[in-house]
């Protein structure tokens, strides 16, 4: 199959349109004939750091490649950056602000869900941005029967 590759900005705040990444590669995905257990799979794990961008960064880029032995995901975006990743990485710890815990984001599980749900996962961050590169290795169960 042909590889694939699409690089999507995420805006700050922009509750409205979180989820247009994961929504797309979903279609990407079903397109191609995955699985729809590993459709649902990446979609998960494409979604909640989609969301990390949006509540918590000043914006970034997403970066999908699909290639014949994975799907990966690059999130890279600018500051503040997470403070401490091991904190971060616990189930319950969130910094999220009152605008995402009002709008129903911010239960401090997306990075653990992520970690969860893909093969690799790729975190670095600084003051001025974190990157975070996910992947999700394609096996001959990946696809649709």
């Amino acid at each position: 199959m042909e590889n694939y590759s699409k690089e999507f900005t995420i805006q700050r705040n922009d509750i409205g349109n979180a989820g247009t990444v994961s929504s797309l590669t979903k279609r990407e995905l079903k397109r191609r004939g995955f699985s729809r257990e590993f459709v649902k799979t990446v979609t998960i794990g494409v979604y909640e750091a989609e969301i990390n961008v949006v509540i918590h960064s000043y914006g970034g880029t997403a970066l999908l490649e699909i290639t014949d032995d994975y799907v990966q995901i690059t999130f890279k975006d600018t500051g503040p950056g997470i403070e401490n990743i091991e904190n971060a990485m616990t189930a319950g710890f969130s910094t999220a602000s009152s605008y995402a815990i009002e709008n129903g984001f911010g239960a401090g599980m997306g990075l653990p869900n992520i970690k969860a749900v893909s093969n690799e996962m790729d975190l670095s961050s600084s003051p001025s941005g974190t990157t975070l590169r996910i992947r999700f290795n394609i096996c001959s169960d990946c696809y649709e029967s």
